[in-house]
């Protein structure tokens, strides 16, 4: 459960992710994540990490929910890739290149491998689709 302080920031953060300015709505991507355990702010994750406007604000919010490694953040990102166009899904893929495919990533690569796995057990065909496809992104960072 949210303190009252991040009930404030979660509420600052959702108007900021309505911005014009491509920059204010990656912002609130970077600070969101942070929330991502908090259901009010899935939703608005959701939506930036397929804005329709700017692919920076999707590279930002994948990549800042990416460096959670945990199952809330997966679930988020791979709920965010199905049904993605193409434009999209290359830059939530850009996103994990960024933050996964660095050398000396190998450790947190396999973690979000595992977490993808886990997520694409889940009952939520949704979620479970787009899970598939972060696999598949996260097989061509360790070709065979």
């Amino acid at each position: 459960m949210a303190s009252e302080p991040s009930r404030a920031s979660l509420a600052a953060l959702i108007e900021q992710s309505r911005s014009n300015d491509y920059r204010d709505r990656a912002a609130a991507g970077r600070g969101l994540a942070d929330l991502a355990g908090v259901p009010e702010a899935v939703a608005t994750l959701r939506e930036l990490v397929r804005d329709p406007c700017d692919t920076h604000v999707i590279r930002v919010t994948a990549g800042a929910l990416l460096r959670r490694r945990d199952a809330e953040a997966v679930t988020i990102v791979a709920s965010a890739l199905t049904g993605a166009d193409p434009g999209h899904t290359d830059w939530i893929a850009a996103a994990v290149h960024d933050v996964l495919g660095a050398p000396g990533s190998l450790t947190h690569r396999r973690a979000s491998t595992a977490l993808a796995r886990a997520v694409a057990a889940e009952t939520d065909e949704c979620v479970v689709m787009g899970a598939r496809q972060l696999l598949d992104i996260l097989s061509e960072l360790d070709p065979p």
